[in-house]
């Protein structure tokens, strides 16, 4: 996701503890996400999201890479934009890899030999 303003759209409860939302970005392309985690700090809200294929067999063989969003206030609607900042980014990728890591396996790789 490319763009720096992403509005929310539904969010889905499927009644399994797992909760689902469609992002609609500036150009109108709607993508599914499931809410992986939330996180709320002195600096603001933020969610890590999944791509949620519609393929199954997709959904398997997926890297599992996750979509790190803040969420702010515009025209008292919440969307969620991208994290321009570097070191606000890392902050929060650390925090969230800290917490997911018995959910997922982070790649942590440098590609720099």
């Amino acid at each position: 996701m490319d763009d720096d303003r992403i509005r929310s759209g539904e969010t889905d409860d499927s009644g399994f503890g797992e909760n689902y939302i469609t992002l609609t970005d500036d150009d109108g392309v709607e993508t599914e996400f499931k809410v992986v985690d939330s996180i709320d700090l002195d600096e603001g809200s933020y969610v890590a999201l999944e791509t949620t294929p519609d393929d199954p067999v997709a959904y398997l063989n997926s890297d599992g890479s996750l979509v790190i969003l803040k969420v702010v206030e515009e025209d008292g609607e919440e969307i969620l934009v991208t994290i321009d900042d570097d070191d606000e980014y890392d902050e929060i990728a650390d925090i969230f890899m800290s917490r997911l890591s018995d959910l997922y396996d982070f790649d942590t790789d440098d590609d720099s030999e």
